[in-house]
C-alpha cells in the first residue's frame, strides 16, 4: 500500500531515541522529510544523522523543550523555515525519569506529578497550538499523540492520569480541528522494545534465569505472547500520519499486542 506520503514534512517531538526515533525512520523511509527534537544535542544530532543516511530525506535535529513554550514556538518557527511547512505532528516527548518507580500516594508528590504532566501533556497542547495554524492554512494536516496504556491501568497515578489526558486533549483536538482538514489521534503503545528496553530486557532474563523470548512473554501479559518493538509502532504512526487514515480521528489505537483480559469498546 502507498500510504501517499513523499514529500510530506513532520515534526517528532522527544525523536533522538525509543519510539520517537523509530517513528522518524519509519516516516522518512515512506518518502517524509523530518525534524527531530529533543533536549539533549549529541545525541539528537547522531539520531538525524542515522535517518538521513538510511532513507535519504532531510532529518533536521532541533533542540527543544517542549516543558517550555518559547522552546516550542521556535521550534516550530525553525522547522517551517527549514522544510518550508508542517504537515504532520508526533507528540512523543516524555520525561521517563518521573514515576519510574511507581510511587504510591504519599511518593506522589505535587513536584512528580507536574513535572511528568508539564512535558507529557501540556507540552503536547504547547506543540500542537503552534502547529496547528500551519496545518489549518493549508487545510491538511495530521497530529499523533504517543501516550501509554498506562491509562487503563492503576499501577501509578501520575501515568494513569497523564495518559487519560493525552487522550482527553486528543479527542478536544480533533473534534475542534476536524473541519479544517486536520486528524488527531493518540497511540498507546505497552510494554515496548526499545535500544534500552533491550538491554535492561536481557539482564532483567539472565537475572531471572529465563531465557529472553520466556522473560519477554512474561512482562508482555499479551494476546501475541512477546514485547510490541518500537519499530511496530512507529508502523501504526506511519500509517495515521498518512492521508490513508482519513477515516481515523479522535480515537485511540492500543499498539501493546493486546493486553490480556481487557475488552475495549
Amino acid at each position: 500500500m502507498d500510504l501517499q506520503l513523499t514529500g510530506k514534512r513532520a515534526i517528532i517531538t522527544g525523536g533522538s531515541k525509543g519510539i520517537g526515533l523509530a517513528v522518524a525512520h519509519a516516516l522518512a523511509a515512506e518518502g517524509v522529510d523530518v525534524v527531530l527534537a529533543a533536549r539533549t544535542q549529541e545525541t539528537l544530532e547522531k539520531a538525524a544523522a542515522e535517518v538521513a543516511e538510511r532513507s535519504g530525506r532531510r532529518a533536521i535535529p532541533i533542540v527543544a523543550d517542549t516543558s517550555d513554550d518559547e522552546s516550542v514556538r521556535a521550534l516550530v518557527a525553525h522547522a517551517v523555515e527549514e522544510l518550508g511547512g508542517i504537515d504532520i505532528l508526533v507528540n512523543n516527548a516524555s520525561n521517563q525519569a518521573v514515576g519510574a518507580g511507581f510511587p504510591d500516594l504519599a511518593g506522589t508528590t505535587d513536584e512528580v506529578f507536574w513535572d511528568d504532566v508539564n512535558v507529557k501533556v501540556v507540552g503536547y497542547l504547547r506543540t500542537a497550538r503552534a502547529v496547528a495554524p500551519h496545518l489549518a492554512g493549508q487545510g491538511w494536516g495530521r497530529i499523533i499523540n504517543i501516550s501509554g496504556l498506562g491509562y487503563r491501568q492503576t499501577n501509578s497515578i501520575v501515568r494513569s492520569i497523564r495518559n487519560v489526558s493525552v487522550a482527553a486533549l486528543t479527542k478536544n483536538l480533533a473534534d475542534e480541528l476536524g473541519p479544517q482538514g486536520i486528524n488527531v489521534t493518540v497511540v498507546h503503545p505497552g510494554q515496548t522494545r526499545t535500544e534500552s528496553k533491550a538491554l535492561q530486557y536481557q539482564a532483567a532474563a539472565k537475572a531471572a534465569g529465563l531465557d529472553l523470548a520466556a522473560y519477554e512473554k512474561e512482562i508482555a501479559n499479551n494476546a501475541i505472547g512477546r514485547v510490541v518493538d518500537a519499530t511496530e509502532v512507529a508502523d501504526v504512526v506511519a500509517f495515521l500520519a498518512s492521508p490513508r487514515s482519513v477515516s481515523i480521528t479522535g480515537d485511540a489505537i492500543a499498539a501493546g499486542g493486546g493486553l490480556l483480559g481487557t475488552i475495549n469498546y
